[in-house]
């Protein structure tokens, strides 16, 4: 069996500015189960890349260890690539982007590979606000190793095996709005007409950008009892509001009352058009989103969408004030710059 994709394309297929087709951001042929969310997550990152017009060399895609952390060679053949050690994303993900922060630098990682061995690794990206997206494909259990519950299992959620989880979950997107990440959105693989402009605001976002998608696993965890399956999560969705990306070039209209619709400004001017569906939910305010999350796990359900954007965050650069080069392209004239400036660090130091 190939997983080569066949390189014939039909002449006619609609192009992006650049020229491209979405053959031109597609990666190799999924090796994972058939029907598994995860590839619907990829589909929706190559839609979103297409759609924004962004040259795939201009990317950086970083993974851990997982049946997620696969997908980057599903997607975006011709950007770089790094799959590092389980848990250690977010490490090689901060090094490479203070070395060329030119670079739009996607993270994909799990359920395991964030809340388990990589939860320290997650918390400090967060809270350096690194300038990234980092999309946690959440199933809710190990599927490379036969089905285990992960740290993000609901506790009372029954596994594919029968055993019921006994544990309290971890709730990434909470736990991302508590560490300060400017952009904490919740989705489901199943829902490309939510995800995708979620995808592209985040790409777009100055800053660390948080989606959690919830992706069920066809082979372990898509069982009655199981609150990641399918049937579960459509019976039990709830959305804080249909999403609109409009880019900066289009005209900025909208389909909605007036009075329904909230428009966030991102920093390029492009906008964000929110129709809100909960009304008690203020996407600006982070207590307004802590509460909206809370509110709809004590009715068991499922909240999606834009949960909350700072516009006025810092970055990690911007931070730690970092020249306006990538250090990658400093000279060497540039790196050393004699001993006269070392004898006034010295003397700063005394």
């Amino acid at each position: 069996m190939s997983y080569v994709r066949p390189k014939f394309r039909h002449p006619a297929l609609p192009k992006n500015e650049l020229g491209y087709t979405k053959a031109d951001y597609e990666g190799a042929l999924s090796t994972l189960c058939a029907g598994c969310g995860h590839d619907s997550i990829s589909a929706g990152i190559i839609q979103a890349c297409f759609e924004l017009s962004i040259e795939p060399h201009n990317v950086a895609k970083l993974s851990g260890i997982g049946c997620s952390s696969k997908t980057p060679t599903y997607f975006l053949s011709n950007s770089h690539g790094f799959n590092s050690v389980h848990g250690r994303m977010p490490s090689v993900a901060t090094g490479a982007n203070l070395a060329n922060k030119d670079l739009i630098y996607i993270g994909v990682s799990g359920d395991g590979d964030t809340a388990s061995i990589g939860m320290g690794q997650f918390v400090h990206v967060v809270r350096r606000n690194l300038n990234m997206l980092y999309i946690v494909m959440n199933n809710g259990c190990y599927g490379l190793t036969k089905g285990q519950d992960s740290a993000t299992a609901d506790q009372g959620s029954k596994s594919k095996s029968g055993s019921v989880n006994l544990f309290n979950d971890i709730d990434l997107a909470s736990l991302a709005l508590e560490l300060g990440a400017p952009f904490v959105a919740q989705s489901f693989s199943g829902d490309k007409d939510q995800l995708v402009p979620l995808i592209k605001a985040a790409i777009k976002h100055p800053g660390f950008a948080f989606i959690n998608v919830i992706s069920p696993c066809v082979t372990f965890n898509n069982n009655p009892g199981s609150t990641k399956s399918y049937d579960y999560v459509r019976e039990h969705i709830e959305a804080t509001a249909t999403v609109d990306y409009v880019p900066f070039k289009e005209e900025i209209v909208t389909k909605y009352d007036e009075g329904t619709v909230k428009m966030i400004e991102v920093h390029d001017g492009s906008m964000l058009a929110l129709h809100k569906l909960e009304q008690e939910w203020d996407p600006m305010n982070k207590i307004s989103a802590m509460n909206a999350i809370q509110n709809a796990k004590a009715k068991h359900e499922i909240l999606t969408g834009l949960i909350y954007i700072d516009r006025e965050s810092k970055d990690l650069h911007e931070l730690i004030q970092t020249t306006d080069t990538p250090l990658n392209k400093l000279t060497e004239k540039e790196l050393c710059p004699g001993s006269e400036m070392l004898v006034d660090i010295n003397a700063d130091l005394r």
